[in-house]
Order: C-alpha cells, then sequence, then structure tokens
C-alpha cells in the first residue's frame, strides 16, 4: 500500500484529501505545512508520493519542495503542487524547484487519482 503525504495549512483540505485517498486504498499521513513536512521527512517518513500546498505559513510549498529534493530519500519522490494558484509563473517556479505535477484546487477526486496513477509504478 502506497504512502502518500499531504501538506496542507488547511485543516478541510487535508480531511477532504485523505478521506479521498483512503477510500483508494492510499494510507496518507499529514502535516500542516512545508516546515513540519520536512521535519517529519528527516525523522524518517518516507512516502511513495507527496502533495503540497504553495501558500502555507512558516515555510511555504517552493521552499519546502527544494528542501525535499536536498533529502536524499525524498530526492526523487514525485512531488505533486496542489494550490489555488493558476499564475504559470508559479507553476514555472514549482517545476524548477523538483515539483512533478501540478494540480489546481478544487481538484476532482478522479484528475487527483489519475495524476497519482501516472506517477506512481503500480
Amino acid at each position: 500500500m502506497s504512502l502518500i503525504f499531504v501538506i496542507d495549512d488547511s485543516p478541510t483540505m487535508v480531511m477532504s484529501l485523505s478521506r479521498i485517498l483512503a477510500k483508494y486504498g492510499y494510507t496518507v499521513e499529514t502535516a500542516t505545512n512545508g516546515q513540519d513536512g520536512l521535519k517529519r521527512l528527516k525523522g524518517g517518513m518516507k512516502p511513495n508520493l507527496i502533495l503540497t500546498d504553495i501558500n502555507m505559513p512558516e515555510m511555504d510549498g517552493i521552499t519546502f519542495i527544494k528542501e525535499a529534493r536536498k533529502h536524499a530519500p525524498t530526492r526523487f519522490t514525485p512531488i505533486v503542487v496542489l494550490t489555488t494558484e493558476s499564475v504559470a509563473t508559479k507553476q514555472t517556479e514549482a517545476r524548477s524547484a523538483g515539483a512533478s505535477g501540478w494540480l489546481t484546487k478544487p481538484t476532482q477526486p478522479d484528475d487527483l487519482i489519475a495524476t497519482i496513477r501516472q506517477l506512481l509504478p503500480a
């Protein structure tokens, strides 16, 4: 069973994503911002895929992605940005930081699962 790490400062979004992912058989771990997420990764968590928001307190998603890519165990872990941002420059910035994919909130469950299935080996 694949572990999906959800990083978002919205409790409602975390609850919604957790419910959708669990329905499709994924195990879910969560963090409230990039700093908390990075701490969990450095503590030994090894997710199969990471979903992160961009706009969060303490450490934003772009900074988180850059730091996660420096951490050997997550250097090649797929990271999908899930955000309300729709500006092309933010998407380019996220890709340059190491993001594997981009979804705009609100996203449909089918689109979320399709993106995850493209990035995770069967």
